[in-house]
């Protein structure tokens, strides 16, 4: 076992992290969609 393994920075969950980041980056794309399509009908 190495020195990384014993002394950690975080002791929370990878999954709950990744989790976080896949809703934002969703929420970030679906936005940028949003917006698009709004411009889009108001355009046409």
């Amino acid at each position: 076992m190495n020195e990384f393994e014993k002394n950690v920075q975080s002791k929370r969950n990878d999954a709950i992290d990744s989790g976080v980041g896949f809703v934002v980056s969703f929420g970030f794309f679906a936005t940028i969609f949003i917006i698009a399509t709004v411009v889009k009908l108001i355009s046409a």
